[in-house]
């Protein structure tokens, strides 16, 4: 890279934070937080899950393996801005097609390094997530003006930003040496279409590699926008829906609410991943809340009640769902070892599942991988009954 612009990252509370761009140099403005985890900063930018918000990331340096063709969530990043430490001057990988800051400009994404990540870490988890703004140093006053001005994260419904596709196939699971070995593994391989068991996956933002893990699995997958009715779900005949993750506050998106009650009303298996967690949260009469500094890392320990098993998990969340408002025939299967947050519930009679965290991982363990499997075998059985 030649000559470095200043910049600065701006927090709402007045708090600055000066280095120098890189990427695109245009402003970013969005919630900001901080990701704890030391790999995966592509599949993190490009993770819908993002939209709205400026990310930081703990680890000392990013950027050293570039960015490639194959770890792309989804087809271009979402958030806001990107702020690292220090910025690689090295790529060294031989999938690299491009190097970190080659793919922020190709996208029109702001970022930031050459900060004191540890510091704003430490000011997010004593003050909370915030608003922010990435850009040039030049007027503080007029940009802490912008920032105030700028919308909160709670009531937005950053999901019709992100979803944005009509209904599509997804037949792509995985071919490399991960699917022959992995609890995935499934005989159908990478094969298309053709399952005997048909998946509706609802997009509310959802990762490339969540929808790879149910092909992986067995299941013929098609993918709806989040704005689709149960009806038009409901006509495809699907035996199995699947509520993926996504951007914003649940509670703001009272139109995919509604049409998950009445595909619960079904009794169709469901299992719901982070914001589709939240959403059956909803559906089922309960509430969720604003986290304080939210969860953003590859490494949150997680138990299932019922056996004592702890998991380390990948999370990626802001809301979390609250335990007091679950009515009674909704238990908590899961929980935050961390903070005692939920991370998991079940319906008592229904076949419907959550959990607050992502078992597909990417980046991260692949201790809950178990879980797809576990979707295929409750769509079986509840086919079995038919």
């Amino acid at each position: 890279m030649t000559k470095r612009t200043p910049g600065i990252l701006l927090l709402e509370d007045g708090r600055a934070f000066r280095g120098r761009l890189f990427g695109s140099e245009r402003k970013g403005f969005g919630e900001v937080v901080f990701h704890t985890g030391l790999t995966g900063y592509q599949e993190i930018i490009t993770d819908p899950s993002y939209a709205g918000q400026v990310v930081t990331m703990t680890a000392t340096q990013i950027g050293n393996y570039g960015t490639n063709a194959e770890d792309d969530e989804c087809d271009k990043p979402w958030l806001s801005g990107f702020v690292c430490r220090e910025l690689s001057g090295i790529v060294s990988n031989q999938r690299s097609l491009k190097s970190l800051h080659e793919f922020l400009l190709d996208h029109n994404v702001p970022a930031i390094d050459g900060l004191d990540t540890r510091a704003l870490t430490l000011h997010l988890r004593r003050h909370g997530a915030m608003r922010g703004v990435i850009g040039p140093d030049t007027d503080e006053k007029a940009l802490l003006a912008e920032v105030k001005a700028s919308p909160t994260m709670e009531g937005q419904d950053l999901v019709k930003v992100v979803s944005n596709r009509p209904a599509w196939d997804m037949q792509v699971g995985y071919d490399s040496a991960f699917a022959e070995t992995s609890i995935l593994q499934s005989p159908r391989g990478n094969a298309g279409a053709g399952s005997s068991l048909k998946c509706a996956a609802i997009d509310y933002g959802a990762k490339r590699n969540i929808l790879r893990c149910l092909v992986q699995v067995g299941f013929d997958v098609r993918v709806f926008n989040a704005t689709s009715s149960a009806a038009e779900i409901l006509g495809w005949g699907p035996d199995a829906v699947f509520l993926s993750n996504g951007p914003g506050d649940p509670a703001a998106l009272g139109y995919a609410i509604d049409e998950i009650k009445k595909l619960v009303e079904k009794r169709l298996p469901v299992f719901g991943i982070c914001l589709g967690h939240q959403l059956l949260t909803w559906a089922f009469g309960g509430r969720t809340f604003k986290m304080k500094f939210g969860h953003h890392a590859a490494n949150h320990p997680v138990k299932e009640l019922a056996t004592g098993m702890v998991e380390i998990t990948s999370q990626n969340h802001g809301f979390a769902t609250d335990p007091a408002s679950l009515p009674a025939d909704v238990e908590i299967t899961h929980m935050n070892i961390n903070d005692n947050t939920v991370s998991g519930i079940r319906h008592k009679s229904l076949p419907v599942f959550s959990v607050q965290y992502h078992p597909e991982a990417s980046p991260g363990p692949h201790d809950s991988l178990h879980l797809f499997q576990r979707f295929k075998q409750m769509a079986a059985a509840t086919v079995a009954l038919k």
